[in-house]
């Protein structure tokens, strides 16, 4: 059947289980937006193209499932970049659709000058995207949006970008035939597997480390499993956080930058890292000593490989190998002994954090107290964000969003819009005051879709993280120091609900405790300053 190419690509996207896209209209995509009204999908229309694409890592972080973004020609495009690369570091499964200058006015090797024209749209995007696919006709959409949608979600999973000449939308075509689907894994190699279960069965001291593929894969129960049956403590990275609630008995209370639980790693004699790569982040630079042996699972042997070399790997699907580990081992003794020295870790960490930075304890402690059950927090690259990222109990998986992938500043609030339009009980943000301005317009969307939103202003006056530094290392403040909005007054006039607290006492948790459970958006400004968490890099204990 005859169709428009708009028609053919808002029939893909329904075929795709799409739900809710994020997007801006623009001269040449308006054919989708036609297109696309009455077919049940919701098209949340944000106010810059990179909130649009950030909103759209946050729907697929809250949900993992794909993530959509419309976005129009060249500078609309190029807008969607920093949340394309974050998506990219985070692997998050996000769609950027484009379009491109009319198929008819290119030139081959000659930029014309058409408006919005690019020489190779497609070329900015290779860098962070892990494929990109032009459409070469109006008939082959369709199959172009189903191979890329298939390519982001395959392990590991990752934004992709696909471009369509824009006179390829109002074109009437059949549809053309999608590609065949592949396998994404072979067997598990079983000598691999038996060694693996060899080094788990010796170990004195084994040690799970769960990455975002764990998360990912789903293998929060399993890693759980696996952990009581070895009697293994878990890390889990920032990717990781809610893998296992908060309650387990082989649960580090923190990532492995507090030193009580950086001496965890310190002392296994096994580890077994499921879904991870060991990066800079959460390693401090890899200044963390290797293993004496490293099993390693994997969906990518090289992925596995480039920062520790392990002993094993196992590639394949994280729920999967861990499940075939669970079943192939004995349970072993000491189980009520490491619960007990994790929560004497945790008592620990909690004073240490008492003792630095009261007001972070205050902060934790109120998001612990006030939250509703299922809420989702999304943290902003802030001194608040940091704190949170480290130190915040996250009940359950997909239930924290973080950007520690690619370290995006601005990446909190139009995220948690997206977290908020896959219907979240509620999705709290804390973001500072600069990052929040970088996407302050979508106050617009926020209230337009009336998105069930508490987002937490800190508001010290600048870049508090870059201050830090500045008065770290003895030099003059320059640049940081910023002239703020009033941000009660800005949220007001977009008719948001706002108020303003100072620091982190009794009025905030009143405040937040209120927020979090009313029926629409609204905005917490916290007149505070905080000093940076020891997960920050100018903390970091290690050394040399």
């Amino acid at each position: 059947m005859n169709k428009t190419g708009a028609e053919h690509l808002v029939d893909v996207l329904a075929e795709l289980g799409t739900e809710v896209a994020f997007g801006l209209p623009g001269v040449h995509n308006l054919p989708i937006w036609e297109a696309i009204a009455g077919s049940g999908i919701r098209l949340v229309g944000a106010r810059h193209e990179q909130t649009a694409g950030y909103a759209a890592d946050g729907y697929a972080r809250a949900t993992g499932k794909l993530g959509v973004a419309l976005v129009t020609t060249g500078p609309g495009a190029a807008n969607t970049l920093a949340a394309v690369g974050e998506a990219m570091a985070s692997a998050s499964p996000v769609l950027v659709i484009a379009t491109d200058i009319p198929s008819t006015l290119r030139r081959p090797d000659t930029v014309r000058g058409v408006l919005h024209e690019t020489s190779d749209q497609a070329a900015m995007f290779a860098p962070v995207t892990k494929a990109t696919i032009t459409a070469a006709s109006p008939r082959d959409i369709a199959p172009a949006v189903a191979r890329a949608a298939r390519i982001a979600r395959e392990p590991q999973s990752g934004p992709v970008y696909v471009g369509i000449p824009t006179d390829f939308l109002r074109a009437e075509t059949e549809r053309g035939p999608d590609t065949e689907v592949t396998e994404r894994f072979a067997a598990v190699n079983l000598d691999d597997l038996d060694l693996a279960l060899a080094l788990l069965s010796g170990a004195e001291r084994p040690l799970i480390w769960a990455g975002g593929g764990a998360l990912r894969a789903e293998a929060g129960p399993v890693v759980g499993e696996l952990a009581e049956k070895l009697t293994a403590p878990v890390i889990t990275t920032f990717a990781a956080r809610g893998l296992l609630p908060p309650g387990h008995p082989c649960l580090a209370p923190t990532p492995v930058h507090a030193p009580e639980v950086g001496a965890l790693w310190d002392e296994a004699d096994v580890v077994l890292g499921v879904g991870t790569d060991f990066d800079g982040l959460m390693t401090q630079n890899w200044r963390m000593p290797r293993p004496p042996k490293l099993i390693a699972v994997n969906v990518d042997p090289k992925d596995a490989a480039k920062n520790y070399q392990p002993d094993v790997t196992l590639v394949g699907d994280a729920r999967d190998i861990v499940a075939r580990l669970v079943s192939g081992l004995v349970a072993r003794p000491g189980l009520p002994d490491l619960t007990g020295r994790l929560r004497a870790v945790e008592e620990r960490v909690r004073r240490r954090v008492r003792a630095e930075e009261p007001q972070a304890a205050d902060f934790l402690g109120t998001l612990e107290e006030t939250l509703p059950a299922g809420a989702v927090v999304v943290a902003d690259m802030c001194v608040a964000g940091y704190w949170a990222g480290g130190y915040h109990r996250v009940s359950g998986p997909r239930r924290f969003a973080y950007p520690m992938g690619w370290g995006t500043l601005g990446f909190g609030f139009p995220a948690s819009l997206g977290a908020a339009a896959a219907g979240s009980s509620r999705v709290v943000c804390v973001s500072g005051d600069g990052g929040f301005l970088y996407g302050c317009g979508d106050l617009a969307t926020l209230a337009q879709e009336s998105l069930p939103v508490t987002v937490i202003i800190v508001d010290d006056g600048g870049y508090g993280m870059l201050r830090f530094d500045q008065t770290r290392a003895g030099v003059p403040h320059r640049g940081v120091d910023l002239h703020t909005p009033n941000f009660v007054g800005l949220a007001r006039s977009f008719g948001v609900d706002a108020d303003e607290v100072k620091g982190f006492g009794r009025a905030f948790r009143r405040l937040l405790s209120e927020f979090v459970r009313a029926d629409e958006p609204n905005v917490l400004v916290v007149r505070a300053a905080l000093k940076p968490p020891v997960n920050t890099s100018p903390r970091w204990y290690r050394t040399g």
